[in-house]
């Protein structure tokens, strides 16, 4: 059965309110994916241990001065000068310590790191509004207890909408597949684009529908540290990653309900 929804001052007020949801997607998005590239990052180790050897050798210099021209009636108590050696030994001490906990944390990262490129080729799916569009496909999934109006609004990185959609869920986990064509027909390259999914009440109130993306990994990289997911020209944190599965067994997971890239559901 399918079902369409029917123009009204409802829904284009629903679809205006993804089309927003989308654009801010695309701005939080687009921060995010500068951060994740984002190679600035402080050696703080290196630093305290570098500022640490500068003082050490001021104060080494600054004893050897006192020592040669302290007064011979009342020369300064060797408990005194011993005492700052030992207290600089043991911060050097400390800061070798963290530099070397520094290392190791490095080497398990990417001990971590080459065990997640066997992820390659699997299917994920991720709670992010990022979708990856690749070899012209993409496709969301969200749970609906009840038929609801549902407005979908996909944006460029820029911001820009190039695709909208407006249909009828069903009970049960629903799957809107997008081709890659935009709203005019023309089919878009792959990439990354932003989603936003809304749904309102009877009395007309818009609220998020929460989702989930699958793509393809074609990637897994690293920055400090943070675990990312590539999705073709998606970067998915880790974290939001909820599965994975190998490609050849996705198309085995079934659905309550499977929408093409139009304005409706169908069982």
């Amino acid at each position: 059965m399918t079902t369409t929804v029917a123009t009204s001052s409802t829904s284009t007020s629903l679809l205006s309110s993804a089309v927003n949801a989308s654009q801010s997607a695309a701005s939080v998005n687009a921060a995010a994916n500068t951060a994740a590239s984002s190679t600035t990052a402080t050696d703080t180790s290196t630093s305290a241990l570098s500022s640490l050897t500068s003082n050490f050798n001021t104060f080494l210099t600054l004893l050897t001065t006192q020592l040669k021209n302290q007064d011979p009636s009342s020369p300064m108590s060797s408990d005194t000068f011993t005492s700052e050696l030992a207290q600089f030994a043991s911060v050097e001490q400390q800061v070798d310590t963290n530099t070397n906990l520094k290392t190791l944390i490095s080497l398990t990262q990417d001990g971590q790191q080459s065990t997640d490129m066997s992820l390659v080729g699997k299917t994920a799916v991720a709670t992010t509004s990022e979708l990856p569009l690749q070899n012209g496909s993409s496709s969301v999934s969200f749970n609906a207890t009840t038929e609801e109006p549902i407005a979908i609004a996909v944006t460029d990185s820029n911001g820009n909408v190039v695709k909208t959609a407006e249909l009828t869920s069903t009970v049960g986990t629903n799957t809107w597949t997008w081709n890659g064509t935009s709203d005019s027909g023309a089919q878009l390259s792959d990439g990354s684009y932003n989603i936003a999914v809304q749904t309102a009440d009877t009395s007309g109130n818009t609220s998020d529908v929460p989702f989930t993306v699958t793509g393809t990994v074609t990637g897994v990289t690293r920055n400090g540290s943070s675990i990312y997911v590539n999705m073709g020209d998606s970067t998915i944190d880790m974290s939001d990653v909820n599965s994975f599965s190998d490609s050849s067994n996705s198309s085995t997971t079934s659905t309550s309900s499977t929408s093409s890239d139009s304005s409706s559901t169908s069982s």
